[in-house]
């Protein structure tokens, strides 16, 4: 627990004045109700003299004000910095994971990071809020109590301290099966999180393959076996709270016997019994709410720690200590040797590859061929295995990856568009962006007409993943946000394979103008979109077994020559 707690420190000393504060309105408070006994006391001793008693009186009314107030300002402000803690905590967390790698979140479900950045982090939260401030206050509480009993009849103080003992024992057994079972609660929760996020995404194919009942089936599962695991932490609770109940009820009869006892021979005054009998009550509240505070903690650092599973990840890729400024970028590309194994066999076998500022490489091969995993290397969303990529002549891993990004536009493979306008989507990643840039980017990329036909124009919300779009209008809206941001180097990773042959033509004429001047790599399984490049580099298995202009690898009759003439053929047959 207390390795967990590591995390959290910076921003318990960043609120450190605001804690001090908190932390003096609660001593206060609980001085204030500390005294409040003794008030009565001295009010049930004078009670034939009417001017003492009303003083006192007078004396207990002062008290309970200020109580009233510092007992406010120290919710306020404790709560209140527990607040704090989790807006900075939750903005950390997630700029932490836009910074991780993309092999984290290809291990790592995204229900299961939900779950932890907002039911763990609540349960931080409440650690850090309620719990550590009733856990200063109920303990100030029970040490004042204490001592001022011990003062008036130390006899009787003991027997008042009789349960302390059996209740630390108790916290300490049930504390860890509490934290230990809200583990597991928490890591079921991760569960049910995962399988509703992968059900929403998937509801089509859930759909077309009519898996409706399975998947409720599934669910309930999962919903029942997250039910069982809370009625056995639930159970754990309902027997160590009325067990701290049971040991404060005993102490009550006693200090009741042993006390009325000390009255009756003298030893105490009638007003020492009652004050005696008021702490006992002041003490109720601590002890029941140790248990309370005590299921927080236990909670809140289950929680800590599985957070901090995510903070302890570091990216694969990040800053060099003292990064290389790229500067004006020419853009001239070189593979030395670069291999990319994955772990089931190369990806990439020593690829070398020279590609000069401002020349269009186009790449074709087989599915699976390396082909994705060649441009992925570029804007360094992973580094190879072996080998280098230079930039420039600059070492990739030299550079700052964030620098480095902003010099490439990039089209994946997998489009993917925000749930926003398509403006929006276009925009993205470029600040200030105004409408007229937004529209010839549009334009560039075979979109613009398609636009114009929707009722809301380019504020048109194109829904979750781009739902509402085709796969074509999906590709060419990520095709235009790479142009808008006017990069040196363009890679467009089979960006043309959703749109049909008379579109892709519109869109490699438009696209004609702006690849001059800047370095294009294109990945394409057709030989229209290709055949134009200024060289053509064919993959097979991770390696380079082809490469030449189109004119030299159609007279070469290998893979590139033999995809050309079925192409052909294609066309010449839908033609008919």
């Amino acid at each position: 627990m207390w390795e967990s707690l590591h995390t959290v420190r910076k921003y318990l000393w960043k609120y450190r004045w605001g804690m001090a504060l908190g932390g003096l309105c609660l001593v206060m408070k609980d001085l204030a109700q500390a005294l409040q006994p003794l008030m009565i006391r001295g009010a049930v001793d004078s009670f034939r003299s009417g001017s003492a008693f009303v003083r006192f009186a007078g004396y207990l009314v002062a008290l309970a004000l200020l109580k009233g107030i510092f007992q406010y300002w120290m919710r306020v402000i404790l709560i209140g910095i527990s607040r704090d803690i989790e807006f900075d905590l939750r903005n950390d967390l997630f700029a932490h994971l836009i910074r991780l790698s993309p092999e984290y979140y290809a291990r790592t479900r995204t229900g299961d990071i939900m779950a932890r950045a907002t039911n763990d982090l609540n349960a931080v939260r409440m650690m850090l809020g309620p719990g550590v401030m009733y856990w200063f206050e109920t303990s100030l509480t029970f040490i004042l109590a204490i001592a001022i009993m011990t003062r008036v009849d130390w006899r009787l103080a003991m027997f008042a301290v009789m349960p302390a003992p059996a209740v630390s024992l108790a916290v300490i057994l049930f504390g860890r099966v509490i934290h230990d079972r809200f583990e597991k609660i928490q890591a079921m929760f991760s569960d049910i999180s995962s399988r509703v996020q992968e059900n929403l995404s998937g509801v089509r194919m859930i759909r077309a393959f009519v898996q409706e009942k399975a998947e409720m089936r599934r669910f309930e599962e999962l919903n029942r076996a997250y039910i069982a695991q809370n009625i056995r932490l639930v159970r754990v609770q309902g027997l160590f709270q009325p067990l701290l109940e049971a040991l404060i009820g005993v102490t009550f009869l006693v200090v009741l016997w042993v006390g009325g006892q000390q009255v009756l021979a003298g030893r105490i005054s009638v007003g020492s019994f009652v004050m005696f009998n008021t702490y006992m009550g002041m003490l109720v509240w601590p002890m029941i709410a140790l248990g309370w505070v005590v299921n927080l903690m236990q909670r809140g650092s289950a929680s800590l720690e599985r957070i901090n599973h995510i903070l302890h990840e570091q990216p694969s890729i990040a800053a060099p200590p003292n990064p290389v400024t790229l500067g004006a970028v020419r853009g001239e590309i070189e593979f030395q040797d670069v291999t990319v194994d994955y772990g089931s066999g190369p990806a990439l076998d020593r690829v070398g590859l020279h590609i000069p500022a401002g020349a269009t490489l186009a790449v074709v091969g087989h599915t699976g061929s390396g082909k994705s995993t060649l441009v992925n290397l570029l804007p360094r969303l992973f580094d190879p295995t072996s080998g280098v990529v230079l930039l420039d002549g600059i070492d990739l891993r030299c550079v700052d990856p964030a620098d480095l990004r902003r010099q490439i536009g990039f089209v994946p493979q997998e489009t993917f568009l925000f749930s926003a306008t398509i403006a929006g989507n276009i925009a993205f990643g470029v600040e200030g962006a105004t409408p007229e840039q937004i529209r010839r980017a549009a334009e560039m990329a075979g979109l613009a007409g398609d636009i114009e036909g929707f009722p809301l124009g380019y504020d048109t919300l194109v829904g979750e993943r781009g739902i509402t779009l085709s796969g074509g209008q999906k590709q060419r809206t990520a095709i235009a946000r790479a142009l808008l941001r006017d990069p040196r180097i363009l890679i467009l990773d089979d960006a043309l394979s959703a749109v049909d042959t008379q579109t892709e033509e519109q869109i490699l004429t438009h696209l004609a103008g702006v690849m001059r001047g800047r370095t294009v790599i294109l990945i394409s399984h057709r030989v229209s979109t290709v055949r134009q490049a200024d060289a053509i580099v064919v993959l097979e298995r991770g390696k380079i077994v082809e490469r030449g202009t189109h004119e030299e690898l159609v007279e070469a009759g290998g893979y590139y020559a033999a995809l050309s003439q079925k192409q052909m053929l294609e066309e010449e047959l839908e033609a008919i």
